[in-house]
């Protein structure tokens, strides 16, 4: 009996597999729920996936992970089992993930691991470790089960086979079909997506690093930021960035009913009405935040682009705020959310915030009225007024979405519907009380504070999510995709505004009736009438050769030109 089971075992290591010795009934037993697992990450593909393209994603990466298990385990059940649960565990967090703040996890959550984004899920989902905890203990016992269950063996060889075959044709496929940063954004092909950009990042990682920048500059390298000596000719006004969420003129679209007065809020001291070009479409607020406080573009980080702020934080320290500190402003930051989401505390510190207040720090729990925080604001300017100007980055939220309640509807008791869509009715019914809230605000500082000069430079962040479906109601939802994927500038222009309160803007030059979005700190800069230093002077003449154009000028080369620059000056380090 003994020879015999010794020359089954022979005979079949010969095909690659081998049955170690024990009952035929578990043999089958194991092969059966082999089979199942097979079939269950048919199902989650089925599922999950919406392309040929997509399907065919998933399938090399089952194959992939499957043979990667079988070269360190040789095991087919234990193999199928734990490459089953991590494609479930990535499905789940990417849904989860999705749902929470309309993004899906890709390779970047992997590959940019960063104290931040552990300390944004412990706080956002306090009960998250007792579930890993009871994850990994269910898993454990799984492995176990199935390596005593499992009489078959898998050769060495198989799995090399296997991984690499796939691993190449998976490479392949990626680059042949690149992913674009929009599909982050949608809340589907959560494996394939995420198989896909890991080939992407890689491929860009190693062919240029993080950060778009032409090999060497042939103008004259930007001065060190420690040569800048600023000697305003006046007393600078304390300056108000301010970050109007989801905000733009609804009227471009057909057919939307708003409220008298309703375009006022829009126009600035001057009488003048602005449009922003900013880089995102419908949802990423830290692009254009990336944008106001570094004045740099966020689509020079390519396929890196939705991690940007982690990638930039203790690496990009040419910025607004650091600026202002040499021309002796004290420098602060109101955040509406965690400070640790998308590393924004380490980012705006980089940058030169030098004093970061989150959601904790301001005392509440959830997105609040324009009013908490324009009170907040004020109430910081009382105790930290002195000698030196301030410079505050104050963040707004009510236009944030979802749209489908009521949001602080006692602050509108007036309020009649227009006869929109709810989704709509309710975001322009915000933006009344945004703007209202607002006029509020710019009467509140003149009355607090009499004697102080304030410059108020305000923008919306990006179109609302249902924007580009109100301004081409007649294309359906792949055609919109599309041409949101073309950087349709319809869906990414929203608006800024200059407004000021004791004080009149010095120079306005560089505040283009179009503008995109890395101008705004320049403009804040020449409106306070402060000297600019030598990078902001070189991006002022790139304003002026690409007529208010940053990165679509020249198909990026100016930004990556710029780039280079504040690299040779030491103002972008390490990538």
């Amino acid at each position: 009996m003994i020879g015999d089971l010794e020359g089954d075992t022979r005979r079949r290591r010969g095909t690659g597999i081998a049955r170690t010795s024990g009952v035929l009934p578990r043999g089958k037993l194991a092969a059966c729920l082999a089979l199942l697992l097979h079939a269950g990450a048919a199902v989650l593909m089925l599922a999950t996936e919406t392309s040929a393209v997509g399907m065919a994603v998933f399938l090399l990466a089952w194959i992939m992970l499957n043979g990667l298990w079988l070269m360190v385990l040789r095991r087919p059940l234990v193999a199928a089992l734990l490459s089953l649960e991590i494609l479930i565990a990535l499905t789940l967090l990417s849904r989860f993930k999705f749902e929470k703040l309309w993004m899906t996890i890709d390779f970047l959550d992997v590959l940019i691991v960063d104290r931040d984004t552990t300390a944004f899920l412990f706080d956002v989902f306090p009960g998250l470790r007792a579930w890993l905890l009871l994850a990994a203990a269910a898993t454990a016992v799984a492995i176990v089960i199935g390596w005593r269950l499992d009489p078959y063996r898998v050769n060495f060889r198989t799995g090399v086979t296997a991984f690499s075959a796939s691993a190449a044709a998976l490479v392949a496929m990626s680059l042949l079909w690149p992913t674009d940063l929009n599909e982050d954004f949608e809340g589907r092909s959560y494996v394939s997506k995420f198989a896909r950009t890991g080939v992407e990042a890689i491929s860009e990682l190693s062919s240029r690093g993080y950060l778009e920048a032409i090999a060497r500059a042939s103008a004259k390298a930007v001065t060190s930021a420690d040569e800048f000596v600023c000697h305003p000719s006046h007393k600078p006004p304390h300056i108000i960035l301010l970050h109007d969420e989801s905000s733009f003129d609804i009227t471009v679209a057909p057919g939307v009913k708003v409220p008298a007065g309703y375009r006022e809020h829009f126009r600035s001291f001057d009488g003048q009405m602005r449009k922003l070009l900013v880089e995102g479409v419908g949802g990423p607020s830290w692009f254009t935040e990336f944008n106001v406080l570094t004045g740099l573009s966020v689509r020079s980080f390519g396929r890196f682009a939705t991690a940007v702020t982690r990638i930039a934080a203790g690496h990009v320290h040419r910025g607004l705020p650091r600026v202002l500190q040499q021309c002796g402003y004290e420098t602060f930051s109101l955040y509406p959310f965690y400070g640790s989401f998308l590393g924004s505390r380490a980012f705006q510190t980089t940058t030169g915030i030098a004093h970061y207040l989150d959601m904790k720090d301001l005392g509440t729990r959830a997105f609040e009225a324009d009013s908490f925080y324009y009170d907040r604001a004020i109430e910081l300017i009382r105790r930290a007024r002195g000698e030196a100007p301030l410079f505050l980055y104050v963040y707004t939220v009510a236009n944030h979405f979802p749209w489908d309640e009521r949001l602080r509807p006692r602050l509108t008791p007036d309020w009649h519907g227009l006869g929109n869509a709810p989704d709509v009715e309710e975001y322009v019914r915000r933006q009344a009380m945004t703007a209202e809230e607002y006029r509020a605000f710019l009467k509140g500082l003149a009355l607090e504070f009499p004697a102080e000069a304030f410059l108020i430079l305000r923008y919306g962040d990006h179109q609302p999510q249902f924007g580009p479906r109100l301004i081409d109601p007649s294309l359906g939802k792949e055609e919109l995709a599309k041409r949101a994927r073309a950087l349709d500038p319809r869906y990414l222009t929203t608006y800024y505004a200059l407004d000021a309160v004791n004080f009149t803007p010095v120079d306005t030059t560089s505040a283009r009736d179009l503008l995109d979005a890395p101008y705004l700190p320049l403009v804040a800069l020449q409106a306070a009438g402060l000297p600019l230093r030598a990078d902001f002077a070189e991006q002022q003449a790139i304003l002026q050769r690409c007529d208010g154009m940053f990165y679509g000028c020249e198909g990026g080369q100016q930004a990556s030109r710029l780039n280079r620059l504040l690299i040779d000056a030491g103002l972008i380090k390490g990538l």
